[in-house]
């Protein structure tokens, strides 16, 4: 699902979906104005896009706002 028309910070990707925008503000700043997709922000933190998903579907089952 798409939100908004945000681009990733480092490789341009656009739109974001609302659960990348999610993870970088749930992960980075809840008031970031720099974004990531799923790839970026996995070589970011130094860990695995797999890892990052399953981060997203903890969050999502915690009832997080972000990932609604």
């Amino acid at each position: 699902m798409k939100i908004e028309n945000k681009t990733c910070y480092v490789c341009g990707k656009k739109p974001l979906l609302k659960d990348e925008i999610g993870l970088t503000k749930k992960l980075i700043d809840n008031n970031s104005k720099v974004f990531y997709c799923l790839d970026c922000l996995a070589d970011y933190l130094e860990v695995t896009a797999e890892e990052l998903n399953a981060k997203i579907e903890e969050f999502k089952e915690e009832g997080c706002t972000l990932f609604k």
